[in-house]
């Protein structure tokens, strides 16, 4: 059920500030470990498709455990679940401490790290639904955009700030010094979290039990078209886009400064987080002025495919700072509008799930991304696959057209227009 803030209220703009700087500092933890994992594996003699297989495990295990934490959520409210999984996220680097000292422990090293960053992929599931349930439920249709889009943005800027800090402080301090720091910045989220994530309530006797979402995605194609081009989003952003920049720079021979192509693919990244970030805090508060907010997917999809256009037909360093930073754009130009539009259509006890199936959808695209990416990228000019990446896009924008923007937002999932 919906608490009965008024979307002046300022208790809003309290737990979702709160909820903002939760997200990102749990996102600052799980970037820091990705620059130091890799060059991790060497110095504990972890194989690199073990450290590969660590880097990834919490994004299968999230892709497992988004709806039942949805469902969850669902039946026994937001507040217990959420703040479990801010602690979850706070203690997985301190695991990594352990890890680092495998040698006292009956486990190795290998195993220390892929079992927390399996508890990260759990934590980091209920973090994601239940912040999606919590800004929906005490937020409006006339402020609901603005809302997820500051939500979003926390999540957004908080990975790339993890990617440095944890460079940073492992190259002059140390790893374990830059994994109790993340841990630290963790579980400070969890206690803000305790603090004052509101007592939403579950709404038992409306909720659907876990068999029932593939229903409640078929039977509303609203809610399959929000999925799928969140799907599609994130399969050619974080699957395609980020796992073959580094080849595209050396491909092409793109240099900055004294930066190698490896180097310049990290500038290439943040650029294209930033903007992404900055574009998801903007854009959901535009969304909530208009009568149908998925308008705002169709520019956005155009913005995304004219980056990859840029890439394809302009292969130097100018030209992949623009075509990136457009991508950037046009991913957070789709994601808040989109989550709220899925909040604003979504059965109020059914929300946590219905917010599990669209991050199942974006983790789904993330993960078969590299798979398909990388090979196809042996085979064809990396620019050859950017511009085919196009066709996609514009597949995804006539599906927003075809279902979304001739419906009414007002009428919830699975109920009757009547």
């Amino acid at each position: 059920m919906n608490l009965p803030y008024e979307s002046d209220d300022p208790s809003v703009r309290y737990v979702v500030g709160s909820l903002v700087a939760g997200v990102f500092l749990g996102g600052v933890g799980g970037g820091v470990a990705f620059p130091t994992l890799p060059t991790l594996g060497t110095v504990l003699g972890i194989s690199s498709f073990m450290v590969g297989l660590i880097l990834s495990m919490n994004r299968f295990v999230r892709l497992l455990m988004n709806t039942p934490a949805g469902q969850i959520l669902d039946t026994i409210g937001i507040r217990r679940p959420m703040i479990a999984g801010f602690f979850l996220q706070g203690l997985v680097p301190f695991g990594y401490v352990l890890g680092l000292h495998a040698d006292a422990l009956p486990i190795s090293a290998a195993t220390t790290f892929l079992l927390v960053r399996g508890l990260w992929g759990v934590g980091s599931a209920f973090v994601f639904v239940g912040a999606f349930s919590t800004v929906t439920h005490i937020t409006t249709e006339d402020n609901r955009g603005k809302w997820v889009g500051y939500m979003r943005g926390g999540q957004s800027l908080g990975f790339p700030t993890g990617l440095v800090l944890g460079g940073v402080l492992s190259d002059v301090y140390g790893y374990q010094e830059a994994f109790l720091v993340a841990g630290t910045a963790g579980l400070f989220a969890a206690f803000v979290a305790f603090l004052v994530l509101p007592n939403v309530d579950a709404d038992v006797e409306a909720t659907s039990s876990l068999r029932e979402v593939p229903r409640l995605v078929t039977d509303d194609v609203r809610v399959l078209t929000v999925g799928t081009v969140n799907f599609v989003v994130r399969f050619l952003f974080a699957g395609i886009l980020l796992s073959t920049v580094v080849l595209y720079t050396s491909e092409n021979g793109i240099s900055l400064s004294v930066l190698s192509a490896t180097g310049v693919s990290g500038v290439v990244m943040a650029v294209s987080v930033v903007f992404a970030s900055l574009t998801t805090i903007a854009v959901g508060r535009v969304s909530d002025g208009l009568s149908n907010r998925a308008l705002v997917t169709i520019p956005a999809l155009t913005v995304f495919a004219a980056g990859f256009v840029t890439l394809g037909l302009l292969p130097t360093a100018a030209g992949t700072v623009l075509g990136v930073a457009l991508v950037g754009v046009g991913v957070g130009g789709t994601n808040p509008p989109l989550l709220a539009y899925l909040g604003d259509i979504s059965p109020a006890g059914d929300l946590g799930k219905l917010g599990g199936v669209y991050n199942v959808f974006g983790d789904l695209g993330s993960t078969l991304g590299p798979l398909v990416a990388l090979p196809v990228a042996a085979r064809v000019p990396v620019t050859t696959e950017y511009l085919g990446c196009v066709v996609l896009v514009a597949l995804a924008a006539v599906l927003v057209g075809a279902t979304l923007l001739g419906s009414d937002a007002t009428d919830v999932a699975g109920c009757d227009a009547a």
